[in-house]
């Protein structure tokens, strides 16, 4: 029975990556087609894409270092879809790690209290909504959505405030030299990627190696049947939400800590927006899935550090280059979509 489980678990995992491909290479030809269609050349924005993400020390360290932040912000969602519940909160938990890491990097400059730091706060402004979830039932949907405005306004004041630099008032005071991820070679490359794939691994083994990750997976399938098995569902929520703003809260000190070559957060917060959203769409292209997740991190960090080099290659707009960065990633996500769908009617039957 064992041996026939690991088999029907080998041909799922072997059916997503299929479909996965194939979701891949049609978002490419529909992307293909609108670029024939303005005039320009598939084939040489494509080779640029690629050849600029990933031929050279500096493509190959320009897309890591984009797919750190999302694979994070990506194990966040996926934690939560995999205990039944959509956590759109990694957004602000995100703002919440990039501050406690200025913070308290300037409090005492030592490395791993600052990212540990931004995993307390992560995690700490994660579990309102998780409290209210649980013992109010707002639906979490609603409770992210107001928390991430309260936290993007907060933080703002603290940029904009009592932590501006009175040097640049452009950006925050900065992450003292001794609190800094160490650069990779002579790239901007830091070892905060190393510390997200571990991060990755060690979400893996939570959920499919722990009786934590057991009764999370499994109150995300069926709460009656966990309940029935002397799981709460409510616990499992809460620790969903905890482990989340953790993840979350590293990959914002991670962001500023490796944030070479300011090590600060930009006066309105456009270098920490927005990776919480982004890491939706790659825990999805993903499936939800802490391993998969890493794969899709990448994928999404090659799109990112290849568009300079379509443009140059192909002379591509780069406002057409986003359309078509958008176009993959929807068509790459859809399967995952359908699959998060799919569980949430059978846990609602």
């Amino acid at each position: 029975m064992k041996s026939s489980g690991s088999e029907l678990l080998r041909k799922l995992n072997l059916k997503a990556f299929v479909e996965s491909l194939i979701a891949i290479l049609v978002g490419f030809i529909i992307g293909a087609i609108i670029l024939y269609a303005f005039g320009y050349s598939a084939s040489k924005a494509y080779y640029g894409l690629f050849t600029g993400a990933l031929t050279s020390v500096d493509g190959i360290a320009a897309t890591l270092k984009y797919s750190t932040p999302i694979m994070l912000t990506a194990l966040t969602f996926a934690v939560g879809s995999r205990t039944g519940i959509f956590n759109i909160g990694a957004e602000s938990s995100f703002y919440f790690g990039a501050i406690a890491a200025v913070i308290f990097t300037n409090i005492w400059g030592n490395l791993w209290f600052g990212l540990a730091m931004g995993m307390v706060f992560g995690a700490l402004w994660a579990l309102p909504a998780a409290l209210l979830k649980v013992y109010r039932g707002v639906h979490e949907v609603i409770s992210t959505i107001m928390l991430n405005w309260i936290g993007l306004y907060l933080v703002l004041y603290l940029i904009l405030g009592p932590y501006a630099n009175p040097m640049d008032p452009n950006q925050t005071i900065k992450i003292p030299e001794g609190a800094r991820l160490p650069l990779i070679g002579e790239t901007n490359l830091t070892w905060g990627f190393f510390i997200a794939v571990i991060a990755a691994v060690l979400t893996y083994v939570i959920l499919w190696h722990t009786g934590l990750g057991f009764g999370m997976r499994v109150s995300g399938q069926n709460p009656r049947a966990a309940r029935y098995g002397g799981i709460s569902p409510g616990m499992a929520v809460i620790w969903s939400f905890v482990i989340g703003g953790m993840l979350s809260g590293l990959g914002g000190a991670i962001k500023i800590m490796g944030g070479f070559p300011s090590y600060a957060i930009s006066q309105g917060g456009a270098n920490i927006r927005n990776f919480g959203f982004d890491g939706i769409g790659v825990s999805l292209v993903g499936r939800d899935h802490p391993l998969g997740i890493i794969l899709s991190a990448i994928f999404f960090g090659i799109l990112k550090a290849g568009a300079a080099s379509m443009q140059r290659t192909a002379h591509v707009p780069i406002e057409i280059v986003e359309v078509i960065q958008g176009i993959i990633v929807i068509t790459v996500a859809i399967p995952g979509l359908y699959d998060l769908i799919k569980r949430t009617v059978r846990r609602g039957a």
